[in-house]
């Protein structure tokens, strides 16, 4: 049989309130008691029953992921972390895709909100900065998290240095050799793509290596824009050696255009992307990347939105740490320019 809140309050020897306010996360709860009711709940595997919750205390126990990201992979990576942040505060995680038009995305928003009613969202790129997205939830008074904003005064969620990351990666790619080093940028509307095409440039600029127009494509965050992107590149009348792309997707449609091609990877041109998804570790060869902890960045990001619903004045921006990988992908050049 399922155990009740009435079982676990008794074997724990407290009251059915304060089994709800050590569910509910709330303060004025003794440590002792806090850890003695969550001892019982995991013995017990109690599991509260959400609607009833809700009834109870004008909530839904909701959280909504809000997203138009065109990345599965990054995608993925985040809802896995918000549903471990989820699971360990007994909230419900649902997936709210919207439409790509301004018009199909207030009203995708809308029903949102009309069929789940969830207590908060978290916005990931672009949607962190979409002025009407933001409006929209403003004005309604829900809390919400973001994850990567351009603008992180006065928000709630979690950042990185991409900047930072990017310079790494590319002095180390300067270190090995390359001269001629493209970029495949993400969507303009996304503030990765600000971030990261600055650290490409001031990398360039650092080692006094002039930017060529004609190195740096626009792409899409997408496996077939960076095959579109790659395959630009790579008819020019002087390639590149050694392409960094702005997400991992763009880097895998690289690969696969160079091999289509019968180039060396990276003998003949070097590879690299942006986040450490799992497609990064899965191709051949390895890709060389900026591990962003997606996953870590998901769940802290719902912990801070966790906050901000049980307290208007709580949350705030977390930074995360990043790392470089280089891997398989990248090398010294075949040709010195």
């Amino acid at each position: 049989m399922r155990s009740r809140i009435e079982d676990v309050a008794a074997v724990a020897g407290v009251s059915m309130k304060t089994v709800s306010r050590v569910l509910n996360q709330e303060p004025n709860v003794r440590e002792e008691t806090r850890r003695r009711v969550l001892q019982v709940v995991d013995e017990l595997q109690y599991r509260p029953n959400l609607s009833a919750r809700s009834l109870a205390g004008q909530r839904s126990y909701t959280v909504a992921l809000v997203y138009n990201n065109p990345s599965r992979n990054y995608l993925m990576e985040v809802q896995s972390g918000m549903l471990d942040a989820c699971r360990a505060n007994h909230y419900n995680l649902v997936l709210a895709p919207l439409g790509a038009s301004r018009p199909r995305r207030a009203t995708d928003l809308v029903a949102v909100f009309e069929h789940f009613a969830p207590d908060g969202v978290v916005l990931i790129p672009p949607l962190t900065d979409d002025t009407a997205v933001l409006a929209f939830l403003r004005e309604r008074e829900v809390a919400f998290a973001c994850i990567a904003p351009r603008q992180g005064e006065g928000r709630i969620g979690v950042t990185m240095e991409e900047t930072a990351a990017v310079v790494e990666l590319m002095a180390r790619l300067i270190a090995l050799g390359h001269r001629r080093i493209a970029h495949i940028k993400g969507p303009p509307t996304h503030g990765a793509c600000q971030w990261r095409y600055r650290g490409y440039r001031q990398a360039l600029r650092a080692a006094g290596i002039a930017e060529e127009p004609a190195l740096v494509v626009q792409g899409a965050f997408s496996f077939e824009s960076g095959m579109r992107a790659a395959s630009h590149l790579l008819d020019l009348a002087h390639p590149p050696t050694a392409i960094f792309c702005a997400n991992d997707d763009m880097a895998a449609g690289c690969l696969r255009i160079a091999f289509e091609r019968g180039l060396r990877v990276p003998a003949d041109v070097s590879i690299c992307g942006f986040d450490d998804t799992p497609i990064a570790r899965h191709i051949y060869p390895a890709l060389t990347t900026i591990r962003q902890p997606t996953a870590e960045m998901g769940r802290l990001a719902t912990l801070e939105l966790l906050k901000r619903i049980r307290a208007a004045d709580a949350g705030e921006m977390v930074r995360v740490a990043h790392e470089v990988l280089f891997r398989e992908s990248t090398g010294r050049p075949a040709r010195r320019d």
